[in-house]
């Protein structure tokens, strides 16, 4: 895997752009943000040391749905499509990490969503 290194603020994955690969966090932190329908932006959360991100567009190589900006300068593990099929192949028990990632995220964003529609429907 290679290691690319970003500089505080700058944009490693913006939304709506097309992804093939996800990063591993060696060293520093980044936050993730999405637009509201509004324009206004909207930090989901920060990443730090270990985390990967990027996770969704190299599996299902769709438009990221969120902005990742370094908070500090980063050193970053490059996980690429071709080494997640290798993985896949290879040593599958391999990719469960990644899919507890999704699974911990897909929970929280159905909270989300259900505190929401709560709060809706309490107004």
């Amino acid at each position: 895997m290679d290691i690319i290194n970003f500089k505080k603020g700058e944009d490693i994955i913006e939304e709506g752009a097309l992804g093939d690969c996800a990063y591993i966090i060696e060293d520093g932190s980044v936050e993730v943000s999405k637009l509201s329908p509004s324009g206004e932006k909207q930090v989901l959360g920060i990443l730090e040391k270990s985390e990967i991100f990027g996770e969704m567009g190299l599996i299902d190589g769709l438009p990221r749905s969120a902005t990742v900006t370094a908070l500090e300068d980063c050193v970053l593990c490059l996980f690429t499509k071709e080494t997640f099929n290798n993985l896949a192949h290879h040593n599958p028990e391999s990719l469960i990490p990644i899919f507890k990632v999704l699974v911990r995220r897909l929970r929280s964003t159905l909270t989300l969503v259900g505190t929401t529609q709560n709060e809706t429907v309490l107004k």
